[in-house]
Formats: structure tokens, C-alpha cells, sequence
């Protein structure tokens, strides 16, 4: 029993030898084959290294003809036009990455340059005593220049100043005739608010003016959305207002009236009387109303009392009332 174990146990381990020597016989046979392709392999890439060799021998021999070449280019180029073969681009006026011109562009311009050039003519031998004239005369007019800088900048200042003062004084007036014309205003039609605004500009020089008015039992809206007859009233109230800021002497009203009704006539003469009693002005209305008539101190006008004949007639009213009270 022992002995069968044994012999069993033995022709196992012979069975696996067996199968481990065909394996290694398997794996000498790839190895064989794998060296043949490697040898193969090996010789193409000496072959080709040979050729690359060869390849790099004649390679360098061009770029040494090359080379020789590029330096009788330059040689040639330095001799013709004075500059070396990298800078003819800057000389060109030519940027980097920019397109070059064609060969026959290129050759007219050089043979255009070397005419221009050939034209210039003999040296100037006074060439430097002409620059030395231009340098003294830049330098003269870069003292007139610098003397207009400052002028410039003087007057700068100046109109600053001015602007600053008209600023000031725009502001003023145009506070005196806010508040006049809301006064003047308020009296031209029984009540109503008004004000003045400056507009489309944080600079009084260069802003707009806007009206605003309200008259009785009407909100406060801008002049333009008022009837004809109160946006007359509040153009008198404006007219007053600068008047009444800066009077004058005489002042001529023509037709300013005619848009208002009897009351708002009335409320025009009072305000008209007021005036004239306040200021040192005489004021010439031209109207054909009957009560702004009534109401003037002397009357001025044409007649005609024959066809044809014009005639000027003048009522003195104040001397008319004493001659009526006194009889």
C-alpha cells in the first residue's frame, strides 16, 4: 500500500515536470521568436540611423552653402543701401507680423529711393549754420508758445472769476425776481401762488428758466399748461418782476391787455398805479381796452375827423377830474 501511495504520488509530480516542460519549451519558442523580431528590428534601425547620418551630412553641407550665401546677401545689402539684412524691416517701415510686399513693389520703391536720393544733389556745406538758424528760431517760438500758455492760462482764470461773479450776481437777481414776481403775481390775480425755477443744468450760466404758477383753485403747474389769459398775467407778473429788480425810466406796454378780462384789467391798472407811485417811471400803454383808457392819467390818439386827414389828439384825464370837480 505504501509503495502504490508512493508510485501514485510519483507519477503525479512527473505529470506536473511533463507539463512544466512544455510549458518552458512554450515560453523558449516565444522567447526565440520575440529575439528574431528584435533582431530584425535592430538592423532596420541601423539601417535608418545610417541613412539619418548620411541625411545630416549633406543637411549640414547646405546650411553651411546657406550661410555663405546669407553673408554675401548682407555683405551685398550693407554695400547698397547701408543697413544689415535684420533691420531692413525698421528701415522698410515695415512691422513685425505686417505682409511683404511683392518683389517688383519692392524693387520699384528701392530704385524710386535711390532716384530721390541720386536728385538730392551735392552736400549742403551750410547745412549746419541753416539748422543752428531753425534751432534758434524753435527756440523762439517755443518762448512765444510758452508766453501764449500763460496768457492762456491767465485768461482762464479771468473768465473763472468772471463766470464765479455772474454766478453770484445771476443768483441774486434771480433771487430778487422769484421773490418779486411771486409778490406780483399773487396781486395780478387775487391769490394763486408762482415761483421761478432754474432748470436742465446744475450751472446758473447755463440753465433753463421754468414758470410755475397756480392760480386760485388750480394746482401748481408750468406756464405752458395755463390759458391764454393767465399765462398773460403770469408774463406780466415776470415782466414787473424784472422791471420792478432793475427799473427804467420809461416803459412801453403794447397791447398787454388784451387777453384779459374786466376784472383781471382792473387788478393790472391798480397794480400799474402802484408802480408808478413806487418807482420813477413813466409808463406808455398802447391798448384800445376801455377801462385800462379810463384809467390812465393822459390819452394819446389818431383821428381821422375829415376823410383823409389824420389828426393827433391828447386828453390830459387828471386835468379833465379837477375841471369835473370843481364845477
Amino acid at each position: 500500500a505504501e509503495i502504490a501511495a508512493e508510485r501514485s504520488a510519483l507519477l503525479e509530480r512527473t505529470a506536473d515536470a511533463d507539463r512544466a516542460r512544455d510549458e518552458a519549451a512554450d515560453g523558449r519558442a516565444a522567447a526565440e521568436t520575440r529575439l528574431d523580431e528584435l533582431g530584425r528590428d535592430l538592423r532596420a534601425r541601423e539601417a535608418r540611423l545610417a541613412e539619418n547620418r548620411e541625411e545630416r551630412v549633406r543637411r549640414e553641407a547646405a546650411v553651411e552653402q546657406r550661410n555663405e550665401a546669407l553673408a554675401a546677401v548682407a555683405g551685398r545689402c550693407e554695400e547698397r543701401i547701408g543697413c544689415r539684412p535684420e533691420n531692413a524691416l525698421e528701415v522698410a517701415g515695415i512691422a513685425d507680423g505686417e505682409a511683404l510686399p511683392s518683389r517688383d513693389d519692392a524693387r520699384n520703391r528701392l530704385e524710386r529711393l535711390e532716384r530721390e536720393r541720386d536728385n538730392i544733389g551735392p552736400i549742403n556745406l551750410r547745412a549746419e549754420q541753416e539748422a543752428q538758424e531753425l534751432d534758434d528760431r524753435i527756440r523762439e517760438m517755443e518762448t512765444e508758445r510758452d508766453d501764449l500758455v500763460a496768457a492762456i492760462g491767465k485768461l482762464r482764470r479771468g473768465i473763472s472769476e468772471l463766470n464765479r461773479e455772474g454766478r453770484g450776481r445771476l443768483l441774486a437777481a434771480f433771487d430778487d425776481v422769484d421773490r418779486n414776481f411771486r409778490d406780483v403775481f399773487t396781486r395780478l390775480v387775487a391769490g394763486g401762488r408762482a415761483h421761478l425755477k432754474l432748470t436742465d443744468s446744475e450751472d446758473p450760466l447755463e440753465a433753463g428758466l421754468e414758470v410755475y404758477a397756480s392760480p386760485p383753485g388750480k394746482r401748481l403747474q408750468t406756464m405752458s399748461l395755463l390759458s391764454g389769459g393767465e399765462q398773460a398775467l403770469a408774463a406780466l407778473a415776470l415782466l414787473f418782476a424784472v422791471f420792478l429788480t432793475n427799473p427804467a425810466p420809461i416803459c412801453v406796454l403794447d397791447e398787454v391787455d388784451a387777453p384779459l378780462d374786466d376784472s383781471n384789467v382792473d387788478r393790472f391798472c391798480v397794480l400799474l398805479e402802484d408802480l408808478a407811485d413806487r418807482l420813477d417811471t413813466r409808463f406808455v400803454l398802447v391798448t384800445h381796452h376801455r377801462l385800462t383808457m379810463a384809467r390812465m392819467d393822459r390819452l394819446y390818439g389818431v383821428t381821422m375827423a375829415e376823410p383823409g386827414v389824420s389828426q393827433l389828439v391828447s386828453v390830459d384825464l387828471q386835468t379833465a377830474d379837477r375841471i369835473r370837480d370843481a364845477a
